[in-house]
């Protein structure tokens, strides 16, 4: 196996977009984000200096997986998406050769398994869950029991209240799972990019019939010819009154009307979460997990 290192967002996708396009709901959260990088860099955000891409590539030159670390917030877990065990060992003894620390890995199984093993004996530690996640695709849209109000576009004098929301949504996802409140890494968009996802019409609110946002709900550009949803967000006091239902039907109806193909990752953890999305009619397509090195 060969590991092909690349630091372009563009790069990347030159190199791997046909294997990338050839299973985009699997691969969504490597495309998407590279999709996004690139598309940030023409609007002025620079990517990290130290982010790379992976490609995988056999001994005939053909891609047999992909991966990247990109992820700004602590420990930076790498994402990895399947590749032969083999190749996951020589990817974690070539980034302990050169000294870089890894202390999480998110992605798919069994490669992110094999991945950790490998680093914990090089290095040490146990590994340990701290999520395990589930990949849907939306089929038939089941719509859901109307509410009052309607889904309207974020506005950039909104971009105040879509940070806040994020930041509430993650504190209040590890609670609905059973976990301590900040206890899971997660990516916090700052204003530019935050912004950036407001003028590419990424975020929704649902309003309620005086205006009032209530709800957000959030979606990726489509990449390959899928869209992601995601963060779904209720502040608590607003929760039971059908906002979310309503918010990720209407967002997944757009997006299906457009052509494009729908999915979004749950916590298992989270019950309330995986009853709202199946009801809506997405399906599970694959669980995998995000993992922490302990040392």
């Amino acid at each position: 196996m060969k590991l092909e290192f690349v630091r372009d967002a563009a790069d990347f996708l030159a190199a791997a977009g046909d294997y990338l396009a050839a299973e985009p709901v699997v691969n969504t959260v490597v495309t998407t984000v590279a999709h996004r990088t690139v598309a940030q860099a023409a609007d002025g955000i620079a990517p990290r200096a130290d982010d790379w891409w992976l490609v995988v590539r056999d001994d005939s030159g053909s891609i047999r997986g992909v991966g990247m670390r990109t992820a700004p917030f602590p420990p930076r877990p790498p994402f990895l998406l399947p590749m032969p065990d083999e190749a996951a060992v020589a990817l974690a003894r070539t980034l302990h050769d050169r000294g870089e620390e890894v202390l999480g890995v998110n992605g798919a199984l069994p490669t992110i398994d094999v991945f950790a093993a490998e680093l914990t004996r090089l290095d040490g530690g146990r590994v340990e869950v701290a999520m395990h996640t589930r990949l849907f695709e939306l089929g038939e849209l089941i719509p859901p029991a109307p509410v009052p109000g309607e889904l309207v576009a974020a506005t950039e004098d909104q971009v105040d209240l879509a940070i806040q929301w994020y930041a509430e949504f993650i504190d209040d996802a590890d609670r609905q799972a059973g976990r301590p409140a900040g206890s899971t890494a997660h990516e916090l968009p700052d204003r530019a990019a935050m912004l950036h996802r407001i003028r590419n019409q990424e975020l929704w609110f649902w309003v309620d019939p005086t205006g009032q946002p209530v709800h957000l709900t959030a979606a990726s550009q489509p990449a390959f010819g899928v869209s992601r949803i995601g963060p779904v967000y209720t502040p608590a006091a607003q929760r039971g009154r059908g906002w979310a239902s309503n918010a990720v039907a209407e967002v997944s109806r757009r997006l299906q009307a457009q052509g494009v193909r729908v999915c979004l990752y749950t916590d298992q953890a989270n019950p309330v979460s995986n009853k709202v999305y199946i009801a809506l009619g997405y399906r599970p397509v694959v669980d995998q997990a995000n993992l922490v090195i302990v040392r």
